[in-house]
């Protein structure tokens, strides 16, 4: 069988491959599964969104049709709208692609950017899916490892710049590490990335759940900004829009043009109900939202308040924010194997930190990642006491 050698040398999805380990396994009654291993709503969208929604399906014949490639102009006039009063800015409808989800507008970004051989600098722990797209395209994913702090040093992705290098990564609040990237560093990113002529892409598909209130950057203050910023967002985790897959670009017009070529002949336009319920969302579900927002803090500070029987038996609490908790075990077997363990042993499904970082790497070797959102507060305690009982 004929294959694209770069689509074999890509890891499988990290997340399918997970089920796997709980497939045909019947957990016991009084340790049912805890599945802590995507980071993903499951709930469906909020029951007022649905009654717009059906109505939508019912009484809008242009939501069966074709769109516009870039997406619906007033949802990228309400995205823009809402953009300018989060963070101070003063974007327009023609800063803003609407995409089949953020995995999408990653893809479509990079693919404006980058041509096989060239490279991209990814913090690790890395998102997988951009390290996937990346390999996909032949693109070299180069790691800036970081610290115990989680945070990527400009002066260390100074070093890994050459001249086939397109852009540098961010994603804040992070997937998978939990932490958030201060202002201060954000820009040192941007700053770095202008003067080697580079384009510092933000992940921010996260940022309706940043602990700090008001703009979690200073990005935007700049009146250059896009002549390197490329914000990504997602809709999917904000409104429970998952199965709908609608995300977004914040770049220069220029740019979109670009990119507009890339949607068009992948989706031709994102799907129109999900857009439709996108709008309605940022037009109605502010205050549902900033309830939804406290409720993920809130099991934050659970998972940091909870923490202290794992750190009496070495765990360490590496990063905690937005959907994710992301540890240090103290086992002497990689973390690929005792995240199967966990599943046999402790009836807990987690992501191990080899699915974050470049095969070999002794760090990931060591990590975990826990996507606690889909969890309550009890839930949380019932993980922790579970990781806390395993025996060494």
């Amino acid at each position: 069988m004929l294959l694209n050698p770069n689509f074999t040398q890509t890891a499988s999805p990290p997340v399918m491959q997970a089920r796997r380990w709980v497939e045909g396994i019947d957990f016991p009654a009084d340790r049912p599964l805890i599945n802590v291993s995507q980071a993903a709503p499951v709930d469906p969208p909020p029951e007022m969104m649905r009654a717009a929604m059906a109505e939508i399906v019912l009484t809008r014949p242009e939501a069966h049709l074709y769109g516009p490639v870039l997406g619906l102009p007033a949802l990228r006039d309400e995205l823009a709208f809402n953009i300018n009063r989060h963070y101070g800015a003063s974007l327009s409808a023609g800063n803003i692609a609407i995409t089949s989800g953020c995995n999408q507008a990653f893809a479509a970004s990079l693919a404006t950017l980058a041509a096989p051989g060239d490279e991209v600098i990814l913090p690790t722990p890395w998102y997988f899916n951009h390290k996937m797209w990346l390999d996909m395209g032949d693109v070299r994913a180069v790691a800036l490892p970081t610290g115990q702090d989680l945070m990527p040093d400009p002066a260390q992705a100074a070093a890994l710049i050459t001249p086939r290098t397109r852009a540098i990564v961010l994603v804040s609040p992070n997937n998978p590490a939990g932490v958030e990237y201060p202002p201060a560093l954000i820009a040192a990113f941007r700053d770095l990335a202008r003067s080697h002529g580079l384009a510092l892409i933000i992940d921010e598909t996260y940022r309706d759940f940043h602990s700090q209130d008001g703009a979690p950057h200073e990005l935007f203050d700049d009146p250059d900004w896009d002549d390197t910023v490329i914000q990504l967002y997602s809709f999917s985790k904000s409104y429970r829009l998952t199965g709908h897959r609608v995300g977004a670009i914040v770049a220069a017009p220029a740019r979109l043009a670009e990119v507009e070529k890339f949607l068009d002949t992948v989706t031709i336009c994102p799907a129109q109900l999900g857009q439709h319920a996108a709008l309605w969302g940022l037009r109605n579900l502010e205050d549902w939202l900033a309830g939804e927002r406290r409720e993920v803090l809130a099991r934050a500070s659970a998972m940091r308040a909870g923490f202290a029987p794992l750190a009496e038996r070495g765990w360490s609490l590496m990063g905690c924010g937005a959907y994710f908790a992301y540890l240090s075990h103290p086992f002497d077997q990689p973390s690929d194997q005792l995240a199967q363990r966990l599943v046999e042993e402790a009836s807990v499904l987690a992501l191990p930190g080899t699915m974050f970082t470049p095969a070999g790497d002794q760090d990931g070797a060591r990590q975990l990642r826990v996507a606690f959102a889909n969890i309550d507060q009890q839930g949380i305690e019932e993980t922790i006491s579970r990781l806390a009982a395993l025996p060494r």
